[in-house]
C-alpha cells in the first residue's frame, strides 16, 4: 500500500463519497477508485460498500480507516524529524486548550525549552474533543487540557499533573449587585466542551445576552477590571488581583469549579524523545512552579485555532 492509496481511502472515509474525495484531493474519481481498488486487492477485503444511508464499512475497512490516518501522520512526522535533524534542531508540537495555553503554558514552555538549545516548541490552541484525533494523525506530539472522562485510545498515555480552580472576580462595586444579572466577560474556554468555565456559566444560569466572549482571557479580565462585570480566571491568577483589593472574589460556591490539567501523548517509543521528556517534566516541582508563576515564554510559533462567536 502506498501513501497515495492510504490518503485516498482516508479522504473517502472522512467525506463519505468518492466524488467528494476526488474534489478535495484534486484528482479524478477514477484515480480514487483505482487507489481503493488496489487496497481491496492487496488486503483481500471489500473495505466498504455503498448504501442508501452512505458508506457501510467492513470490520477490516474500519481498522484500515484508523490505521490510514495514523500512518499518514507518521509519515509527516518522520518528514519533519528528518528535516529538523538535517538542520540540527528538534521540533515539538504541543496542542493545548485556551485556558492552559494562556495562563500556564508560557511558564512551562520557557522552563522546558531552556533545558535544550536545539529544541523549538510550537504551541497550537485547539478543542480538547479533538485531542486524540490530533495525536493519532501525528498532528500533535503532546496535548494538554482538562482531564478527559473518555479513555485514551490504544497506544496513548495520559499524565495528570496539576489540579486547578477557576473562580469569578469583579470590582467591589459589581460584587454588591446581583452577579447573575451582570455582564460576564469570558475567554474562549467558555465555549470549550469540557471546560470548567462553561460549567460555571451553566451552573449560574447566565443568559446568553449577558455573555461576552473574547479571543483571550486577558481581554475579558481587563474588561471586568474596568468595572463592567464579571470574569472567570484560574484561582492562582485571581489571588494576585484580589490581594491588592483591585478585584473582589465572588463568594458564591456556584461561581467556582475545579479541574485537572492532563498531558497526553503516545506511549513508549512511539513518542518522540522531546515528547517523552515533556511528559516527564510536567510533573516536576520546577514545572509546576513555572506554570503557576506565569512567566513569559520563548515559544517558536503560536497558532490559535479557536473559533469565537462574539455575542452583542
Amino acid at each position: 500500500m502506498t501513501p497515495t492509496q492510504l490518503r485516498s481511502f482516508a479522504t473517502v472515509v472522512r467525506l463519505g463519497t468518492v466524488r467528494a474525495a476526488a474534489a478535495e484531493l484534486g484528482v479524478s474519481e477514477a484515480a480514487i477508485s483505482g487507489s481503493v481498488g488496489a487496497l481491496r486487492k492487496e488486503l483481500d477485503d471489500r473495505l466498504f460498500h455503498p448504501s442508501h444511508n452512505g458508506l457501510v464499512f467492513t470490520p477490516g475497512g474500519i481498522r484500515l480507516a484508523q490505521r490510514a490516518v495514523e500512518m499518514l501522520g507518521l509519515q509527516e512526522q518522520t518528514r519533519r524529524e528528518v528535516s529538523d535533524a538535517h538542520g540540527g534542531r528538534r521540533h515539538l508540537r504541543v496542542v493545548a486548550t485556551s485556558l492552559f495555553a494562556e495562563y500556564a503554558a508560557p511558564g512551562l514552555i520557557e522552563r522546558f525549552s531552556t533545558r535544550a538549545d536545539d529544541l523549538e516548541v510550537e504551541l497550537v490552541v485547539d478543542s480538547s474533543d479533538r485531542f486524540d484525533e490530533l495525536l493519532l494523525s501525528h498532528t500533535a506530539d503532546v496535548v494538554i487540557g482538562p482531564l478527559s472522562k473518555i479513555a485514551a485510545a490504544d497506544g496513548l498515555t495520559s499524565t495528570e499533573f496539576l489540579r486547578y480552580g477557576v473562580v469569578g472576580v469583579c470590582t467591589p462595586d459589581v460584587a454588591a449587585t446581583d452577579i447573575s444579572r451582570a455582564q460576564w466577560h469570558l475567554g474562549p474556554s467558555a465555549v470549550e466542551p469540557a471546560g470548567v468555565s462553561k460549567t460555571i456559566v451553566e451552573r449560574m444560569r447566565i443568559p446568553e445576552d449577558n455573555q461576552r466572549i473574547y479571543t483571550s482571557h486577558a481581554a475579558a479580565l481587563a474588561k471586568a477590571r474596568d468595572g463592567n462585570g464579571v470574569a472567570l480566571v484560574p484561582k492562582f491568577v485571581a489571588d494576585r488581583s484580589t490581594t491588592t483589593g483591585e478585584l473582589a472574589l465572588i463568594e458564591d460556591c456556584n461561581c467556582a469549579a475545579t479541574g485537572t490539567w492532563t498531558a497526553r501523548s503516545w506511549r513508549g517509543d512511539r513518542a518522540s524523545n522531546a515528547a517523552r521528556e515533556l511528559m516527564r517534566f510536567v510533573t516536576t516541582p520546577q514545572a509546576i512552579q513555572a506554570m503557576l508563576a506565569g512567566s513569559g515564554s520563548r515559544i517558536g510559533r503560536f497558532q490559535p485555532r479557536v473559533h469565537i462567536t462574539l455575542w452583542s
